[in-house]
């Protein structure tokens, strides 16, 4: 058996314009200047790593009521509008019917992650679907990759981690899994670094078939 650990922002469904869209509006309607690369650096921070680092940035606003705006904006749009990416269904269920593990590991909270997985009909085809709030910690953390394959049952390099984001790529690699780039129109910018670090770079899920 082959486990797959996949990310789930711009890995499985398009939904980094949302995401990017979110964040960018809360820094908006508060007057918060930020860098061309901000979603690159918060990405793999998840939800409430997102909102200490807007707080360093200027944000003078208690860290739980940002949590709560940003799920506040993000739970309607991942429960009712963010798509899949192209192929994504399909190749998760061949994947699955053949006998392969397949796990979550995003950013992103239970309460924008589980409705649009279900929505999309494919929750119940991963075996365990975790935020990195599971974890007490984020995706930039290389203890987080070793404690996701502990909980699967396999050891660290047995599992092959796919996701879109450079940061979170070099930092499973750096813990000992497998790495998979995925292409997404956020990160094309970065191709060749993500390239450079990974064993793979896919840009369509059916070539994991």
């Amino acid at each position: 058996m082959t486990h797959y650990l996949f990310d789930f922002d711009g890995t499985l469904v398009d939904s980094m314009p949302t995401y990017a869209g979110v964040m960018l509006r809360i820094l908006q309607e508060n007057h918060i200047p930020y860098p061309e690369n901000i979603i690159k650096i918060i990405t793999p921070l998840g939800i409430p790593g997102t909102a200490e680092y807007f707080i360093g940035m200027g944000l003078c606003k208690p860290k739980e009521e940002i949590i709560a705006t940003m799920i506040t904006y993000m739970v309607e749009e991942y429960t009712h509008r963010v798509p899949a990416k192209p192929h994504v269904i399909e190749a998760l269920r061949q994947m699955k019917a053949r006998g392969n593990g397949l796990h979550v590991l995003t950013a992103s909270p239970h309460d924008t992650l589980d409705p649009c997985l279900k929505r999309l009909g494919i929750f119940d085809l991963f075996d365990n679907v975790w935020s990195c709030n599971d974890f007490g910690t984020t995706k930039a953390d290389p203890a987080i990759y070793h404690m996701a394959a502990e909980r699967i049952g396999v050891s660290v390099g047995e599992v092959i981690f796919l996701d879109d984001n450079f940061n979170a790529d070099q930092t499973a690699k750096k813990a000992g899994m497998q790495v998979y780039g995925v292409y997404d129109d956020s990160s094309k910018e970065y191709i060749e670094e993500i390239k450079g670090i990974t064993d793979r770079y896919i840009y369509d899920f059916t070539e994991l078939l």
